[in-house]
């Protein structure tokens, strides 16, 4: 009888403690499914890397600064990584990492859009969302996403190079990469439309190539003036070129000479905007382009790409009437210039 007893006891506590077992995992799961934890619909929660071209620079320390508040704003695992030079090798070797880690999704602004190709393949093949930016026409990617059209930027670079050199004279475009796809189109749009609407300008050396490198840029610079000292114009694609050229100039006497004008941030201009030796800056913001990209990653991860089409908004300046093109293309108009007049507007 004493057994009996102690048999019943034995089975009452193990009901008990199955019960409690099965109260605890139902709790936790309402909690990690809930707005505040950052998962999706069913608990899990995302790991999403951003691969910018190369760390340390003002651009992409920008667009870390998106990244992380997207982190913060929606609770999941986001975060950005490059290599330390601008190098295709070595953005390959990254992502080769991140597919081994089985992150959900990569964002990516590639140096080399062909040489990303393979790698960003096996990324899709093996289920991680792709998506890219700076890379129009990429094919291994759920979607691009620009700034704007890259056209329309390129064209309006020019104008506002035209303006500043009194539409004439001799003048050197830049850009980081022959490979960087988006640097391609701004230039070359920016010299077909130089050809037709001011034709007292002439490209005397046309895209040359900076690796993105501030020093790389002050260099060609003094080398192309070397070789057409009649240059009134620069041009230029990549974060840095600007800003190098700028450094060459007021070394070398040229300010108010040549007139410089490209894409760059604020932070990295604002002292040659000052002096005079910086005409414009362009950009787009690059902690917008970071956080859009990792939104979008979240809206297939979610099973919500039937949602990204023409004219979505996607709740971030410049991108509230995307433009899509052949189902994965996004343009947005989020092109911004700066001068002496309204550089303090920014703070990046």
């Amino acid at each position: 009888m004493k057994l009996n007893k102690f048999l019943a006891l034995f089975l009452c506590v193990g009901l008990l403690m199955i019960l409690a077992a099965c109260g605890n995992s139902e709790s936790g799961s309402d909690t990690s499914s809930s707005g505040d934890t950052g998962g999706s619909s069913d608990g899990e929660k995302y790991k999403i890397a951003t691969v910018v071209k190369l760390t340390g620079v003002a651009w992409f320390n920008r667009m870390e600064d998106g990244v992380n508040r997207f982190a913060d704003d929606t609770g999941y695992e986001a975060y950005q990584v490059g290599p330390q030079k601008a190098d295709a090798a070595l953005q390959v070797q990254i992502i080769e990492d991140l597919i081994a880690q089985d992150v959900d999704a990569i964002t990516v602004v590639p140096f080399s859009a062909e040489a990303l190709e393979p790698v960003l393949k096996k990324a899709r093949d093996a289920g991680i969302v792709v998506i890219t930016h700076e890379a129009d026409g990429f094919e291994n990617t759920d979607f691009n996403i620009e700034a704007f059209d890259n056209a329309d930027y390129g064209r309006f670079l020019m104008d506002n190079l035209a303006k500043a050199m009194g539409e004439e004279g001799e003048y050197m475009t830049t850009v980081g990469s022959l490979t960087s796809k988006s640097h391609m189109q701004w230039e070359e749009a920016a010299v077909k439309y130089q050809e037709e609407k001011y034709p007292n300008m002439k490209a005397v050396a046309r895209q040359i190539e900076t690796n993105d490198d501030l020093a790389t840029s002050s260099e060609k610079f003094r080398e192309t003036v070397k070789a057409f000292p009649n240059l009134k114009g620069f041009q230029g694609a990549a974060g840095n070129d600007v800003a190098g050229a700028a450094l060459a100039s007021e070394e070398m006497g040229l300010v108010g000479k040549v007139s410089i004008v490209g894409t760059s941030v604020p932070s990295a201009s604002a002292q040659y905007i000052d002096s005079g030796a910086i005409s414009t800056i362009a950009f787009w913001d690059p902690a917008d382009a970071g956080y859009i990209m990792n939104k979008l990653a979240v809206m297939i991860l979610d099973g919500k790409k039937d949602e990204i089409i023409e004219g979505a908004d996607l709740g971030i300046p410049g991108y509230e009437s995307i433009k899509v093109v052949d189902g994965k293309y996004i343009y947005g108009s989020a092109q911004v210039g700066a001068d002496k007049e309204n550089l303090s507007d920014y703070n990046f």
